[in-house]
Protein backbone atom coordinates (compact mmCIF):
# COMPACT_ATOMS: atom_id res chain seq x y z
CA UNK A 1 0.00 0.00 0.00
CA UNK A 2 1.80 3.60 -0.94
CA UNK A 3 1.99 6.33 1.02
CA UNK A 4 -0.91 8.40 0.91
CA UNK A 5 -3.02 4.86 0.26
CA UNK A 6 -3.18 4.58 4.24
CA UNK A 7 -7.43 4.45 5.15
CA UNK A 8 -8.34 5.31 8.72
CA UNK A 9 -10.10 2.26 10.95
CA UNK A 10 -7.62 -0.08 9.03
CA UNK A 11 -4.56 -1.86 10.38
CA UNK A 12 -1.39 -1.22 8.66
CA UNK A 13 1.02 -4.49 7.80
CA UNK A 14 2.07 -6.42 10.82
CA UNK A 15 -0.37 -4.69 13.00
CA UNK A 16 -2.56 -5.79 15.73
CA UNK A 17 -5.19 -4.02 17.58
CA UNK A 18 -4.90 -3.46 21.27
CA UNK A 19 -7.43 -3.21 23.78
CA UNK A 20 -5.88 -1.17 25.91
CA UNK A 21 -2.57 1.56 25.79
CA UNK A 22 0.53 -0.01 26.94
CA UNK A 23 3.10 2.39 28.22
CA UNK A 24 6.22 1.89 26.22
CA UNK A 25 9.38 4.17 26.94
CA UNK A 26 13.05 4.33 27.34
CA UNK A 27 14.80 5.67 30.66
CA UNK A 28 12.23 6.86 33.47
CA UNK A 29 9.29 8.83 33.64
CA UNK A 30 10.20 12.55 34.15
CA UNK A 31 8.65 15.11 37.24
CA UNK A 32 6.67 17.48 35.62
CA UNK A 33 7.97 21.38 36.97
CA UNK A 34 5.54 23.60 35.95
CA UNK A 35 7.82 26.87 37.06
CA UNK A 36 10.46 25.34 34.50
CA UNK A 37 8.69 24.35 31.76
CA UNK A 38 9.11 25.87 28.87
CA UNK A 39 8.02 25.09 24.98
CA UNK A 40 10.39 26.48 22.44
CA UNK A 41 10.28 26.65 18.73
CA UNK A 42 13.83 27.77 17.35
CA UNK A 43 16.59 26.86 14.67
CA UNK A 44 15.67 27.91 11.35
CA UNK A 45 12.55 30.59 11.82
CA UNK A 46 11.24 32.60 9.37
CA UNK A 47 12.47 35.91 11.67
CA UNK A 48 15.62 33.85 13.14
CA UNK A 49 14.12 34.63 16.77
CA UNK A 50 13.11 31.89 19.28
CA UNK A 51 9.01 31.56 20.26
CA UNK A 52 8.48 29.92 23.56
CA UNK A 53 5.05 29.27 26.14
CA UNK A 54 5.63 28.22 29.30
CA UNK A 55 2.79 26.33 30.79
CA UNK A 56 -0.17 28.65 31.62
CA UNK A 57 0.41 30.03 27.95
CA UNK A 58 0.76 26.82 26.19
CA UNK A 59 -1.71 25.60 28.15
CA UNK A 60 -4.23 28.85 26.41
CA UNK A 61 -3.03 27.98 23.01
CA UNK A 62 -6.48 27.44 20.72
CA UNK A 63 -7.62 23.86 21.52
CA UNK A 64 -8.21 21.44 18.99
CA UNK A 65 -9.01 17.66 18.39
CA UNK A 66 -8.43 14.97 16.14
CA UNK A 67 -9.30 11.65 16.18
CA UNK A 68 -7.32 9.21 14.71
CA UNK A 69 -5.49 5.76 14.59
CA UNK A 70 -2.37 5.31 16.45
CA UNK A 71 0.33 2.83 15.12
CA UNK A 72 3.47 1.43 17.45
CA UNK A 73 6.11 0.15 16.41
CA UNK A 74 6.15 -2.38 18.61
CA UNK A 75 3.16 -3.65 16.87
CA UNK A 76 -0.16 -2.49 18.63
CA UNK A 77 -2.69 -0.21 17.24
CA UNK A 78 -5.34 1.30 18.84
CA UNK A 79 -8.09 2.97 16.65
CA UNK A 80 -10.03 5.69 16.75
CA UNK A 81 -8.26 7.47 19.46
CA UNK A 82 -9.44 11.03 20.12
CA UNK A 83 -6.84 13.41 21.03
CA UNK A 84 -7.19 16.75 22.37
CA UNK A 85 -4.00 19.76 22.75
CA UNK A 86 -2.41 22.08 20.52
CA UNK A 87 -2.24 21.52 16.81
CA UNK A 88 1.05 21.41 15.03
CA UNK A 89 -0.81 23.57 12.62
CA UNK A 90 -1.26 26.15 15.68
CA UNK A 91 2.82 25.89 16.35
CA UNK A 92 3.64 26.82 12.88
CA UNK A 93 0.98 29.81 12.46
CA UNK A 94 2.39 31.39 15.69
CA UNK A 95 6.14 30.51 15.33
CA UNK A 96 6.79 29.51 11.33
CA UNK A 97 9.70 28.48 9.94
CA UNK A 98 12.11 29.93 7.39
CA UNK A 99 11.07 29.41 3.59
CA UNK A 100 13.76 26.36 3.36
CA UNK A 101 12.83 24.45 6.24
CA UNK A 102 12.55 20.77 4.88
CA UNK A 103 12.51 18.98 8.73
CA UNK A 104 11.76 19.65 12.01
CA UNK A 105 13.82 18.02 14.92
CA UNK A 106 11.33 17.10 18.08
CA UNK A 107 13.05 17.61 21.46
CA UNK A 108 11.99 16.13 24.59
CA UNK A 109 12.92 15.56 28.45
CA UNK A 110 16.23 13.85 28.88
CA UNK A 111 17.52 15.48 25.40
CA UNK A 112 15.68 12.71 23.19
CA UNK A 113 14.79 14.29 20.09
CA UNK A 114 12.61 12.67 16.69
CA UNK A 115 13.11 13.76 13.35
CA UNK A 116 10.32 14.71 11.20
CA UNK A 117 9.86 16.03 7.76
CA UNK A 118 8.13 19.12 7.68
CA UNK A 119 5.02 17.67 5.53
CA UNK A 120 4.48 15.48 7.99
CA UNK A 121 4.36 17.42 10.99
CA UNK A 122 2.47 19.98 9.32
CA UNK A 123 -0.33 17.08 8.42
CA UNK A 124 -3.95 18.28 9.62
CA UNK A 125 -3.88 15.53 11.88
CA UNK A 126 -0.47 16.32 13.76
CA UNK A 127 -1.21 17.37 16.88
CA UNK A 128 0.71 18.19 20.45
CA UNK A 129 -1.85 16.37 22.58
CA UNK A 130 -2.19 16.88 26.24
CA UNK A 131 -5.89 14.68 26.33
CA UNK A 132 -6.45 11.40 25.46
CA UNK A 133 -10.33 10.45 25.46
CA UNK A 134 -11.24 13.90 26.71
CA UNK A 135 -8.93 13.32 30.07
CA UNK A 136 -5.27 14.92 30.33
CA UNK A 137 -3.03 12.42 30.03
CA UNK A 138 -0.87 10.67 32.65
CA UNK A 139 2.19 11.11 32.97
CA UNK A 140 3.41 7.42 32.25
CA UNK A 141 1.86 8.86 28.54
CA UNK A 142 3.61 11.47 27.93
CA UNK A 143 1.79 14.33 30.53
CA UNK A 144 2.29 17.63 30.10
CA UNK A 145 2.39 16.87 26.23
CA UNK A 146 3.48 14.15 23.63
CA UNK A 147 3.19 15.05 19.96
CA UNK A 148 1.04 12.31 17.90
CA UNK A 149 1.24 12.01 14.19
CA UNK A 150 -1.31 9.34 13.16
CA UNK A 151 0.41 9.03 9.37
CA UNK A 152 3.43 7.60 10.75
CA UNK A 153 4.65 4.99 13.93
CA UNK A 154 4.33 6.41 17.29
CA UNK A 155 8.00 6.67 17.86
CA UNK A 156 7.83 9.47 15.97
CA UNK A 157 6.13 11.79 18.34
CA UNK A 158 7.82 11.77 21.47
CA UNK A 159 6.39 12.29 24.98
CA UNK A 160 7.07 15.19 27.08
CA UNK A 161 7.54 17.43 24.46
CA UNK A 162 9.70 20.55 25.00
CA UNK A 163 10.06 21.99 21.88
CA UNK A 164 10.87 21.94 18.02
CA UNK A 165 13.56 22.46 15.93
CA UNK A 166 13.74 23.89 12.37
CA UNK A 167 15.73 22.39 10.01
CA UNK A 168 17.20 23.06 6.25
CA UNK A 169 18.24 19.45 6.04
CA UNK A 170 17.69 16.21 7.62
CA UNK A 171 19.21 15.08 11.00
CA UNK A 172 18.48 11.71 12.79
CA UNK A 173 16.51 12.05 16.09
CA UNK A 174 17.45 9.32 18.66
CA UNK A 175 16.12 6.11 17.68
CA UNK A 176 16.97 6.99 13.94
CA UNK A 177 20.62 6.77 15.14
CA UNK A 178 20.15 2.93 16.96
CA UNK A 179 18.44 1.06 14.18
CA UNK A 180 15.10 2.53 13.54
CA UNK A 181 13.85 3.56 9.66
CA UNK A 182 14.08 7.67 9.37
CA UNK A 183 10.79 8.00 7.82
CA UNK A 184 8.75 5.42 10.01
CA UNK A 185 5.62 5.17 7.48
CA UNK A 186 3.26 1.98 9.05
CA UNK A 187 1.69 1.97 5.84
CA UNK A 188 5.00 0.85 4.24
CA UNK A 189 5.80 -0.88 7.33
CA UNK A 190 9.44 1.13 7.68
CA UNK A 191 10.12 -0.12 11.15
CA UNK A 192 14.09 -0.31 10.99
CA UNK A 193 17.01 1.22 9.39
CA UNK A 194 18.05 -1.70 7.33
CA UNK A 195 15.12 -1.50 5.29
CA UNK A 196 15.67 2.25 4.01
CA UNK A 197 16.59 3.13 0.57
CA UNK A 198 18.56 5.50 -1.07
CA UNK A 199 17.63 8.94 -0.54
CA UNK A 200 15.19 7.72 2.96
CA UNK A 201 17.74 9.66 4.90
CA UNK A 202 21.54 10.77 6.69
CA UNK A 203 23.50 7.95 6.13
CA UNK A 204 24.50 6.34 9.38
Amino acid sequence: MGRYERRAGELPPGQRLQRGWPVTHYGPVPRFKPDRWEFRVFGATADGGTTSWNHPEFSALPYDTVVADFHCVTKFSMLGVEWGGVSAATVVKLAPPADDVTHVMVWAEYGFSSNVRIEDFLDDQSIFATHKGGEPLTAEHGFPARLVIPRLYAWKGPKWVRGVEYMTADRRGFWEERGYHNLGDPWREQRYSYQEEPGDGPEL
